[in-house]
């Protein structure tokens, strides 16, 4: 059984613990609002954007359309965009990341595909550095947070940009958690390149009798302009979401830890009062003997 002196300093560093949990989670609920702001107020921009290349797209020609909406007209090699979050302490969040990362380069590998990881965030990059090394390509870090810049997520779409036109890729996903609730994210895998035509919604809003839209100087012009801002703009929102998901983990993780550790400081008094119990009892036991002894 553990001393009295031991039990205190263990009881005296729980708390030191808790003090520090309780004050992540307190700032992190506090950056999780402005973050899910950020996070929901790119969801209509970003869905926009979408429905208008979805609509230029519809009117293209596969031959002349180019290639961040088409493709390359191959699909061997695939770029998978990884964001994870540069720190930890924050639940599975970024273990759902890297398991979600295996399963899908795996799969691909048994496709025959050839895989290359542009790793966004430290954390991933680290648990995936000794087992997928030979195909990281790049990795960003400090591109997250409430204050994400949109000039760095342009230097992800240029990189994929010159990587499509070198011919080092055909198809570009991106793996990131969606922003559910506090309490929930969801993994999710969205297409970049080529862009995901939904002919279902074109001619649902054709049948509602949208009055059609006139583009100047001319649809193929507008299209080509768009698609590397509509690229920008589908991985600014995913890390936005990234960053708010993030945030929840994070607070959801620092709640349930002051939690257990004041669970785990209310056992420990209980052994410390017990203990001191015990070691007052006999100490009155041993004078009372000595007493009789006399």
């Amino acid at each position: 059984m553990a001393n009295l002196k031991d039990l205190k300093n263990r009881i005296k560093s729980v708390k030191s613990t808790q003090k520090i949990t309780s004050a992540m989670k307190m700032v992190a609920a506090a950056k999780l609002r402005r973050a899910q702001e950020n996070a929901e107020a790119s969801r209509p921009y970003s869905t926009r954007m979408s429905a208008i290349i979805n609509s230029l797209a519809s009117k293209a020609s596969p031959e002349t359309a180019p290639a961040l909406l088409a493709g390359t007209g191959q699909d061997n090699r695939v770029l998978l965009i990884v964001v994870s979050a540069d720190r930890g302490l924050c639940g599975g969040f970024n273990g759902s990341i890297i398991r979600a990362t295996r399963r899908q380069v795996e799969m691909l590998k048994a496709d025959g595909k050839t895989v290359d990881l542009l790793m966004v965030g430290r954390k991933a990059k680290d648990a995936l550095q000794r087992e997928f090394a030979d195909i990281i390509v790049d990795s960003k870090e400090g591109v997250q947070g409430t204050s994400v810049s949109f000039a760095d997520i342009d230097t992800i779409s240029d990189a994929i940009i010159d990587r499509l036109e070198n011919g080092q890729l055909d198809r570009c996903q991106i793996i990131f958690n969606r922003f559910v609730s506090a309490i929930s994210q969801e993994v999710t895998i969205d297409t970049l390149v080529p862009v995901t035509i939904d002919e279902e919604a074109e001619a649902g809003a054709e049948n509602e009798g949208k009055a059609p839209y006139e583009y100047e100087p001319d649809e193929a012009s507008v299209l080509t302009d768009l698609l590397p801002r509509n690229l920008s703009t589908q991985i600014y929102a995913a890390i936005l979401e990234s960053s708010a998901s993030e945030l929840a983990a994070r607070m959801t993780a620092m709640d349930n830890a002051t939690r257990n550790a004041g669970d785990l400081i209310d056992r420990l008094t209980m052994v410390y009062n017990r203990t001191r119990q015990a070691a007052i009892t006999t100490e009155l036991i041993e004078i009372i003997s000595g007493a009789e002894a006399l």
